[in-house]
């Protein structure tokens, strides 16, 4: 018997139309552009179903539309998807532009506190005094320093979805390729092919 417990937020809409409409809607990962007025048909679609109310339904679409990953999507010359994945025009340059404008309003709103509010730099615990003759000599004999390239953080405001980053996991970094930027983490693929959840303080250039 099909289970037609209602949905209860816009997460498990988002999931039960990547279900009902895998052309059209992705759970993970950069999303396709929607036709416009996509609404109505998901409303005439699901009108009988119990398990989704207009209102949740709504409210789920423009989540769904105003996420990082679906801006991300629309860019000049992608296609417009219906609910079978057929195609229902080609983006406007208009709308390229506006979706550019509110990914980076977003990452702004998100990332601009900690921006204007640099990392505090730990502290080195100082070196004992020597004599000058052999810390001087004990500086020429050590190689150049190098530069801090080594761990480099990563600015979330301009992380992408496909970037190769180093995940910090355990005592050394691991590469990784970035799948889904979130308001709160990033999903990352490792090359061993494990999928993970990360937050962005932990990962590196």
């Amino acid at each position: 018997m099909e289970n037609s417990e209602k949905l209860k937020n816009s997460k498990e809409v988002i999931a039960y139309l990547a279900e009902r409409f895998p052309q059209c809607f992705i759970a993970d990962g950069e999303a396709k552009p929607l036709k416009i007025g996509i609404f109505q048909d998901l409303a005439a679609q699901l009108g009988e179903d119990p398990k989704v109310s207009k209102t949740l339904l709504r409210t789920a679409l423009r989540q769904y539309t105003s996420s990082w990953r679906y801006l991300h999507g629309l860019k000049a010359g992608q296609t417009r998807v219906g609910l079978d994945g057929e195609a229902c025009g080609e983006l406007t340059e208009e709308h390229v532009e506006h979706a550019k404008g509110a990914l980076k309003e977003s990452k702004e709103k998100v990332f601009g506190a900690r921006k204007d509010k640099p990392a505090a730099k730990k502290a080195k615990p100082k070196a004992k005094a020597q004599p000058k003759s052999e810390s001087k000599a004990k500086l020429e004999s050590q190689p150049a320093a190098q530069p801090q390239a080594k761990q480099q953080p990563v600015d979330p405001a301009t992380l992408k979805v496909a970037q190769d980053v180093r995940v910090l996991l355990g005592s050394s970094p691991v590469a990784a390729t970035v799948k889904e930027i979130t308001r709160d983490d990033v999903q990352v693929e490792l090359k061993t092919g494990l999928s993970l959840r990360v937050k962005f303080e932990h990962l590196i250039l």
